[in-house]
């Protein structure tokens, strides 16, 4: 008996040897046009977002994290490739126009080849490539964006193992689809073809709720994409996972569950119907429902904390929540009415769309229970490239060497010294052409690069973090210092669309 306990002894020690040392799970969960400002923990006031400021309340929140681009397609390439958007092929929204009309649902829904946007190159290395050789199963579930079905740049051409949810950004103008991609396939959701440019019909009466019938469907696609995540988490409970959740959630159109409608509508009361515009759909209540999708998107959160709670892999998995860009000035979203942008701009040019505070900084959280430190708050300055280089330290990986990123594991993990950024660099060639620089608390913005001659703004965001007194006259030794690094990081886009003249581009070689 004394050997028989001995034994039991070695071999639970090995059990929780191995248990500690397992690779951790990831989930990365990524809003769609969610502000600064939207969630609770950041300030938000007429909100509410329990489980995403729970999160922060057990995990870390930063107060100074960016997205890589202020849109949504160059904002996933940076974060799954690690490169900025003067190094990455990927630099703003191509809706990839020479196939046709890319524009009419219609024709995308009976040609599949007109969907999706211009595809990343086959020889990307990406984030789900590098974790596949650490044996992770990864998921994409949610709005792709970096390529047409049918191309090299299909999720499951560029490491992931399962892609559920729309390949295409314009497919996601609607909540109410006719379909959805599994892997390489269409899956049915039996909604009707509800245009999401379809125009409100003069005469009807925009009070009376019967009358935005037409604009909802019968299945929620967000409701299908948490099915299909609880379902990768479950069966794969027994080896580590990436879990990329890249909800659509909450850029317009404006369209949410009726319960949480209501919910909202009864808080706000009454307010003017959005009767939409240039390719969104009409909302009775569209600040009602804006709300009620940023709280729907925070039910999905505490859904899939649930679960890793239930299939006991809660312990052993990090997650991460954040968002792609600023919140959008479109679709009957009115960001001033919720302060989304935080201590930042709401107009229109300092949003989404903008290498401003108000388009680039984004909320982020990290959680990961008994490895950061519950409610603690980090002033690390980083931003989407540094996730790859991050995830690499994490899993043991050596990280590739032409990456724009530094890890921020030692801030995650209150371990070791961290390396800062000498700067931070954005390019965006659409929206009038722009560049940005930070360099601690300095801040210089090119914008109408296309147009004017691009001469910089320079702020400091320690004082001015509104961005609004430019002391490029006062400053003019470093507005010569940060000039010179905005050229050093251009490299001409390999996509003409994507190229700035005024940056020395070719634009018609």
């Amino acid at each position: 008996m004394r050997y028989l306990f001995i034994l039991v002894t070695i071999l639970l020690h090995q059990e929780n040897h191995a248990q500690k040392m397992k690779s951790p799970n990831i989930i990365y969960i990524l809003a769609d046009d969610l502000g600064y400002g939207d969630l609770g923990v950041y300030g938000q006031g007429k909100i509410e977002t329990p489980h995403i400021d729970a999160l922060a309340k057990k995990g870390l929140k930063f107060n100074q994290f960016y997205s890589g681009a202020p849109v949504c397609a160059p904002a996933r390439y940076t974060l799954l490739t690690g490169k900025h958007t003067g190094h990455a092929f990927i630099r703003g929204n191509d809706e990839w126009g020479a196939r046709g009309d890319v524009w009419s649902f219609s024709a995308m829904l009976e040609n599949p080849r007109l969907e999706g946007q211009f595809p990343i190159p086959d020889s990307t290395y990406t984030l789900p490539e590098m974790l596949k050789t650490k044996g992770y199963s990864s998921a994409a579930i949610g709005k792709w964006g970096l390529g047409a079905p049918e191309t090299e740049g299909l999720p499951t051409r560029q490491g992931f193992d399962f892609f559920y949810g729309y390949n295409c950004q314009r497919w996601a103008h609607t909540y109410y689809p006719p379909f959805l991609w599994k892997n390489e396939k269409r899956v049915p959701l039996g909604n009707p073809l509800i245009l999401a440019s379809q125009k409100w019909k003069s005469g009807l009466d925009s009070t009376k709720e019967e009358n935005y019938t037409p604009y909802i469907g019968l299945e929620y696609a967000p409701e299908s994409m948490l099915k299909e995540a609880v379902n990768f988490i479950e069966t794969n409970k027994n080896k580590p996972f990436f879990l990329y959740y890249a909800s659509p959630i909450p850029h317009a159109g404006l369209q949410a569950p009726k319960r949480w409608i209501d919910y909202y509508h009864k808080k706000f009361g009454k307010e003017e119907p959005y009767l939409g515009d240039k390719g969104y759909v009409p909302a009775q209540y569209p600040k009602a429902t804006y709300a009620a999708m940023v709280s729907y998107l925070d039910e999905q959160v505490g859904e899939l904390v649930s679960t890793l709670k239930k299939s006991g892999l809660y312990e052993n998995t990090l997650i991460i929540f954040t968002s792609d860009n600023g919140p959008t000035y479109a679709g009957g979203v009115n960001a001033a009415f919720f302060n989304s942008a935080g201590s930042f701009s709401e107009n229109a040019d300092r949003i989404k769309g903008s290498v401003y505070e108000g388009g680039i900084r984004v909320p982020f959280i990290a959680h990961w229970p008994g490895k950061i430190n519950p409610g603690t708050i980090s002033d690390y300055i980083g931003y989407f490239p540094d996730i790859f280089p991050t995830l690499c330290e994490l899993t043991g990986t050596k990280a590739p060497e032409n990456l724009d990123g530094l890890s921020f594991l030692p801030s995650l993990l209150d371990k070791g010294k961290q390396k800062v950024h000498p700067w931070l660099y954005w390019e965006f060639p659409e929206y009038g052409g722009q560049q940005a620089i930070r360099q601690g608390d300095w801040k210089m913005v090119r914008v109408q690069l296309h147009k004017e001659e691009g001469i910089p703004a320079l702020y400091n965001l320690s004082s001015d973090p509104n961005e609004e007194t430019d002391l490029s006259k006062r400053y003019p030794e470093k507005v010569a210092e940060l000039s010179k690094i905005l050229i050093s990081q251009h490299i001409p886009a390999e996509n003409k669309k994507f190229r700035i003249a005024r940056l020395g581009d070719i634009l018609n070689p």
